[in-house]
């Protein structure tokens, strides 16, 4: 790899700031359904127990999203209380209670993609339409790059799954 110029250096130390502002400012974008405050931490529990494909605990999300146990708990027990999830034995352990997602969970689910698709296509609507896909490519290459960090895998379906 070519060494680092001072401008690239200073790109990178500006990276944290980017990621910050990306997740503030996405959730603002005008999308139908309209963004509600307990969103965000709706998509991140759907989007957790999706990926796990129903073999994650109220324990795990906490752990996953950095949490204390108590807030991860409420958390999921608000996505319990509007229908989304459900909770279910474990198919390999029935000592352990696992979270699933309801139809209202995947339907919900959805919902948020198409909100976040929305926001993106908002916010990259004057950019070339190769620099939106590169955009798209190098986060999807990111994202699959932090599975090594978090102890994810993908599955056959290319979907991320637990390990």
């Amino acid at each position: 790899m070519a060494a680092l110029e001072k401008d690239d250096d200073s790109l990178l130390d500006a990276v944290g700031i980017a990621f910050s502002r990306l997740r503030r400012r996405t959730q603002q974008a005008a999308v139908e359904p309209a963004v509600t405050p307990k969103d965000g931490t709706r998509n991140l529990v759907i989007n957790l127990i999706d990926e796990s494909h129903g073999t994650i605990t109220v324990g795990e999300v906490a752990e996953q999203l950095g949490v204390s146990p108590s807030v991860g708990s409420r958390m999921v027990s608000d996505c319990i209380d509007e229908g989304l999830v459900r909770r279910v034995a474990s198919q390999s352990d029935g000592r352990r209670v696992c979270l699933t997602l309801t139809d209202a969970g995947e339907a919900m689910r959805e919902v948020f993609r198409r909100q976040y698709r929305q926001a993106f296509e908002q916010i990259t609507a004057d950019w070339d339409p190769h620099e939106r896909v590169e955009l798209i490519r190098l986060l999807l290459k990111y994202s699959d790059s932090t599975d090594a960090l978090t102890g994810h895998r993908a599955g056959e379906d290319g979907r991320t799954v637990l390990r």
